[in-house]
C-alpha cells in the first residue's frame, strides 16, 4: 500500500483510501494466474472491514471498465493474460461443456466450459471465448464474451408433459436444456411422439428454457426408418440434395453412361490394359482399378487408376459447393448417404466393368525389393475388364478350381498382383508400417431392415492387395505434391502422447508384455508388438487398447508425417467419388502438371493456404461425424437385434473399464453389453485408472481388461442403444 504512487491522490478521494487501479493492475501484472478477492485483500496488506468492501467495489468497477476479467465468478486476471477465441461449443450430457477453436481438429486443445458459462448457449453455437488458466498447470477453461451465431439446426427428441407444460427432450445428450413447445406449436404431436424441432427464441427465456416449434413428426416408436433419419438429424448430416445442385444433376442425365469423344481428347488410351476392381460384394462406386506386370529387370510396372471425378465437378459448382458440405460418403448398415449425385457416384465416375471410364493415372515402377524407384500421373481414358469381389479373388488365389476356370484369363494378372503384394508387405514391415487386425462386424439384414446375424468380417488377402496399391499410390502422389512447394492437404497421423502411453505400459506389463522406445516408441516398435502377440489369446484385445493409445490421423495443411504407416509424407488420392480431400488433390496434381503438358483439360485448380487450411478442419470433421452416424445406427440395429436374447447367459471378455462400470463383448453376438457398478453388490468397487480396473474395497476382488465372465442380458433401451448385463460368474 506504501509503495502506491497515486496514494496520495487516492487520500484526498477517500477517507480510507485502498490501493490504486494502477498499483492492483501493476500487480495482477506480476501474477502468473488469476488471483481471487480474498487472496488478493491479503496480499494487499488490508485488514479493515470498510477496505474489504472497498475493495470489492472497485474490482466490480475494474471489471465494469474492462480493465479485469472475472473467472470463476472468484477470480481476477488482465485481459491481455488471457486468450480471445472464436469457435463453437460442445455441450455435455452433464451439463458443462468444451469450446473448441474454429478451424481447428483435435480435442486436445478444447477449452473446457463449466456449467454457469453454459447457461446461455448451447451445443453447437459459435461464440467468442476467453481462455486462462484458473491454477498453474491446469488445462485452460473459457469465458463466453459473446454468442456471435446461433446454432439454427433442426433437433430432434420426445416430447414429453409436465407441469402443464410441454418439452422435447433432445436425443442428442449434448443439448441438456429443456425445449419448451407452446400449445400454438406442437403441430398436433402426441406425448410420446419423437418429434422435429426448429428453434424460436433463446433470448428471453433461455434460463428457463428453449422455445421450439415442432415442425415434424415422426412417429411414436424407434422403427428402422426413423433410427436412421434420427441419427441423420443428431449428426447434422446433409442427406437431401438442394435444388440448385438438382439442376447441375440433370444436365450429366443425358450422357446416358457415355464419354464424350471431345474428353478423350489429350488423354492416353489405356483400354486395352486389362484393369480390374476389387470390392466388396454391395459396392456401387468404384473409385479405383489396378493393374500389374513384372519388369524384366525384376520388380513390377503398377499402374493405380482412379476416377477422374474433378473434369465432372468443378470448383464453386453447386455439386461442389455440396459435395463440401457432405465432405464424404457415409456408409450405414443399410443405407449410404454419397458425397456426389448417384449419376457421378455409381454411373459417370463408377469405373464399371467394359465401359469407357475417365481416370488419373498414378504409374509406378518398384524393385524387386518393393523399393518405389519411380512414377508419374497423366490422364488417361481405361476400360475396366472385369470386376471381381474380395472373397472372389481370395478364393482364386487359395485354388478354388471352379472359379479359376470360370475367371482364367484374369489368373496370371491376379497372381502377379499377389507376388507384389507379398514383397510391399515385407518393404512395408521394414519400416515399421502398423498394421493392426483391428475386429470388425458386419450386419447382414434378411427383409425389411430386420437383422438376420451380426457376422465378423474377415480381411483376407485381396483386401491387403488393394490396400497396398492404394498406399503407393498415395505415398507417389504425396511425393510429387511435396516437391511442388505449393499448399497441399497431407494425411498426417501424430505420434502417441505420455499419458496414452502410461496407461498403455501399465495394462502390457500386466500381460508380461513390453512396448520398446522408452517415452518415444516408433512405429516399429509397434509393429514389432503387434508381431509378437499373434498368437496370444487376447489379441483382439490387446490391439484395441494399442490402437486406443494412439491419435485419431487427420487432414492438415502442415505436413509432421504418418506414425502409423512409418511414412514422412502421405496423402489420400484414391477415392474422389467419397472423400472430398482426394478430389481436391486431384485438382492440386492436374495443376502441377498443366504446367509441363499444355494439352491438359481445364479441370485443374490451384489453393491458397487459407483454402487448405479449411478444407484440413472441414474433411477432419466430415470424417468424424461420418464415423459418429455410423456408430450410432450400428448400436441402434445391434440393440434390437439382441431383444431377443433378454434374459439368456453369454460368456464375454472384459473390453473397457470405467469408473461405472466395465463393457463386456458377448461371444457369438459380438455386441457389447455394461456391467454397471451398481450389479456388483458382492463389494465396494473403486475405480483404478492407472491398472484400469475395478478393485473390491474388502474383499480385493479385482475385474481388468481381458477377463472372461460370464454375463445375463437384463435389459435394453433400444432408443438409447444401451444394453444392460448383470454378472452371473465372474472372479
Amino acid at each position: 500500500m506504501n509503495n502506491d504512487p497515486f496514494l496520495f491522490r487516492e487520500s484526498k478521494k477517500y477517507k480510507n483510501p485502498i490501493p490504486s487501479r494502477e498499483f492492483i493492475l501493476a500487480y495482477l501484472d506480476k501474477l502468473q494466474t488469476p488471483i481471487d478477492h480474498n487472496s488478493l485483500f491479503k496480499e494487499l496488506n488490508l485488514s479493515r472491514k470498510e477496505h474489504y468492501k472497498a475493495l470489492r467495489l472497485r474490482l466490480r468497477a475494474m471489471e465494469r471498465d474492462g480493465q479485469l476479467i472475472l473467472i470463476n465468478r472468484y477470480h481476477y486476471a488482465l485481459p491481455y493474460k488471457c486468450e480471445t477465441m472464436k469457435g463453437f461449443v460442445i455441450g455435455h450430457r452433464h451439463g458443462y461443456g468444451w469450446f473448441r477453436p474454429e478451424g481447428q481438429i483435435s480435442n486436445h486443445i478444447d477449452v473446457f466450459l463449466p456449467h454457469h458459462q453454459m447457461r446461455t448457449i448451447i451445443h453447437g453455437d459459435y461464440v467468442l471465448v476467453r481462455s486462462f488458466c484458473a491454477y498453474k498447470n491446469a488445462r485452460k477453461e473459457g469465458r463466453v464474451l459473446q454468442l456471435l451465431k446461433q446454432c439454427k439446426d433442426q433437433i430432434v427428441g420426445r416430447l414429453f408433459f409436465k407441469n402443464n407444460t410441454k418439452y422435447v427432450l433432445a436425443n442428442d445428450s449434448r443439448i441438456n436444456r429443456d425445449i419448451l413447445i407452446p400449445d400454438d406449436d406442437s403441430s398436433n404431436a402426441q406425448v410420446g411422439n419423437i418429434v422435429v424441432v426448429e428453434i424460436i427464441n433463446r433470448n428471453e427465456y433461455c434460463a428457463k428454457g428453449i422455445i421450439g416449434k415442432i415442425i415434424e413428426v415422426l412417429g411414436e416408436s424407434m422403427l428402422p426408418g426413423i433410427a436412421i433419419k434420427v441419427a441423420l438429424l443428431t449428426h447434422k448430416i446433409p442427406n437431401i440434395w438442394p435444388d440448385n445442385v438438382e439442376k447441375e444433376i440433370s444436365n450429366f442425365l443425358n450422357f446416358s453412361g457415355k464419354i464424350s469423344e471431345k474428353s478423350k481428347k489429350g488423354r492416353l488410351d489405356l483400354r486395352d490394359l486389362p484393369f480390374i476392381t476389387i470390392d466388396d460384394e454391395d459396392a456401387h462406386d468404384f473409385d479405383d482399378a489396378v493393374f500389374c506386370k513384372a519388369r524384366k529387370n525384376g520388380g513390377w510396372r503398377l499402374w493405380v487408376a482412379v476416377a477422374d471425378v474433378s473434369y465432372y465437378v468443378h470448383p464453386n459448382s453447386y455439386i461442389d459447393k455440396e459435395a463440401i458440405n457432405r465432405g464424404n460418403s457415409v456408409y450405414l448398415p443399410s443405407r449410404v448417404i454419397p458425397m456426389l449425385p448417384e449419376v457421378l457416384s455409381n454411373g459417370l465416375c463408377s469405373l464399371k466393368p467394359k465401359v469407357d471410364r475417365l481416370c488419373l493415372i498414378c504409374e509406378i515402377s518398384i524393385s524387386d525389393m518393393g523399393k518405389l524407384l519411380d512414377y508419374k500421373h497423366y490422364e488417361a481414358i481405361i476400360s475396366s475388364h472385369k470386376r471381381f469381389t474380395y472373397n472372389e479373388v481370395s478364393a482364386i488365389l487359395n485354388g478354388d478350381k471352379v472359379l479359376r476356370i470360370l475367371y482364367n484369363p484374369f489368373i496370371r494378372h491376379l497372381e502377379e498382383l499377389h507376388k507384389m503384394y507379398k514383397v510391399l508387405k515385407n518393404a512395408r514391415n521394414h519400416r515399421g508400417s502398423i498394421e493392426f487386425d483391428v475386429f470388425a462386424t458386419k450386419i447382414i439384414f434378411s427383409c425389411r431392415y430386420k437383422i438376420d446375424r451380426i457376422e465378423p468380417i474377415i480381411r483376407n488377402d485381396a483386401h491387403k492387395i488393394v490396400e497396398e496399391c492404394m498406399i503407393l499410390a498415395n505415398i507417389a502422389s504425396a511425393l510429387l505434391l511435396e516437391k511442388s512447394k505449393i499448399p497441399v492437404l497431407f494425411r498426417i497421423h501424430d505420434s502417441p502422447d505420455n499419458i496414452n502411453l502410461k496407461e498403455l505400459r501399465i495394462f502390457l506389463d500386466r500381460l508380461g508384455l513390453n512396448l520398446t522406445g522408452g517415452l518415444k516408441p516408433s512405429s516399429k516398435d509397434y509393429a514389432n508388438l503387434i508381431s509378437k502377440i499373434a498368437n496370444h489369446k487376447n489379441k483382439e484385445l490387446i490391439q484395441s487398447v494399442l490402437l486406443r493409445s494412439m491419435k485419431q490421423a487427420v487432414y492438415s495443411s502442415n505436413n509432421t508425417g504418418h506414425f502409423g504407416l512409418g511414412l514422412k509424407v502421405y496423402v489420400h488420392v484414391t477415392s474422389p467419388i467419397r472423400r472430398y480431400s482426394d478430389l481436391v488433390l486431384h485438382r492440386l496434381i492436374k495443376y502441377i502438371l498443366s504446367q509441363e503438358n499444355n494439352t491438359l483439360t481445364n479441370s485443374y485448380y490451384r489453393y491458397s493456404s487459407s483454402d487448405i487450411n479449411f478444407y484440413s478442419a472441414q474433411c477432419s470433421m466430415t470424417e468424424r461425424r461420418a464415423d459418429n452416424v455410423n456408430r450410432m445406427v450400428s448400436d441402434w440395429f445391434k440393440s434390437e437385434y439382441i431383444k431377443d436374447y433378454i434374459g439368456e447367459e453369454f460368456n464375454g471378455i472384459i473390453i473397457h473399464i470405467t469408473h461405472f462400470g466395465f463393457f463386456v463383448r458377448l461371444d457369438e453376438l459380438y455386441i457389447d453389453g455394461l456391467v454397471h457398478i451398481s450389479c456388483l453388490t458382492n463389494d465396494c468397487y473403486k475405480f483404478n485408472l492407472l491398472n484400469q480396473s475395478l478393485i473390491g474395497k474388502n474383499f480385493g476382488i479385482n475385474y481388468r481388461l481381458g477377463d472372461i465372465v460370464k454375463v445375463k442380458i437384463l435389459s435394453i433401451d433400444s432408443e438409447h442403444s444401451k444394453i444392460t448385463l448383470k454378472l452371473v460368474k465372474g472372479k
